[in-house]
């Protein structure tokens, strides 16, 4: 079971691996600016080589891993000011998902969002952080995956994974119950299937998040 109350044990390996060393590297365990290899990160999640190195290309191709032939794997530095470009990129396509998920959202899809905003309040009650980011980003595939469009989703996914990392970075300005909160604002439009409303809490939820990234580019 992961932290947002979904059994595991089906997920491709392949998946698991990703979501394990995604979850490293937003919550700093991968360092920003360190150098790891293949090997190593096959010892530390337990997986096989393949996996692992499909998670690897992943992530590679998400911005967050250099991949350095011979040289090992370079995690993605990071820096403050940064956080304004990534939230920039986001407003649009996060608009957009939202109302296309409210628009085509079915059952199977629906009980996701319902997973991750119970995961999300939880997260917020037991004040755990991990946990939080964890449903957050069970939310970010709950919307791929009602979305109904695939290129807003692959826009949408790297730039929700940096994101995570600069929040849990410069997160001392931000409340973790005023994020979740918007968050299943998002999720209730989603499910009362109200594309503007959906549109709406998505703009209002970026627009919280610019004022931690003004905060951590100020510090």
């Amino acid at each position: 079971m992961n932290a947002t109350g979904q059994n595991t044990a089906f997920e491709p390996a392949s998946t698991r691996a990703y979501h394990a060393l995604e979850r490293m590297i937003v919550t700093l365990e991968l360092a920003p600016g360190s150098v790891t290899t293949e090997g190593g990160l096959i010892e530390r999640l337990g997986l096989g080589r393949t996996p692992v190195r499909e998670a690897v290309q992943r992530l590679a191709w998400e911005g967050l891993f250099e991949i350095r032939p011979r040289a090992g794997l370079a995690v993605a530095p990071i820096h403050a000011g940064e956080w304004m470009k990534v939230l920039d990129a986001r407003r649009g396509v996060e608009a957009v998902l939202a109302r296309s998920a409210a628009r085509f959202i079915t059952r199977d899809t629906a009980s996701k969002f319902q997973a991750a905003a119970f995961a999300m309040q939880a997260a917020v009650e037991g004040d755990d952080v991990v946990a939080y980011l964890a449903a957050d980003k069970a939310l970010d595939e709950a919307m791929a995956a009602a979305a109904d469009n695939i290129y807003a989703a692959r826009t949408a996914a790297p730039l929700q994974t940096h994101s995570r990392r600069f929040w849990f970075r410069y997160r001392a300005d931000a409340s973790l119950s005023e994020s979740a909160a918007h968050h299943v604002g998002i999720i209730r439009a989603i499910l009362d299937r109200d594309e503007e409303a959906a549109g709406l809490e998505a703009e209002r939820l970026i627009a919280l998040l610019r004022i931690y990234a003004e905060a951590a580019a100020r510090r």
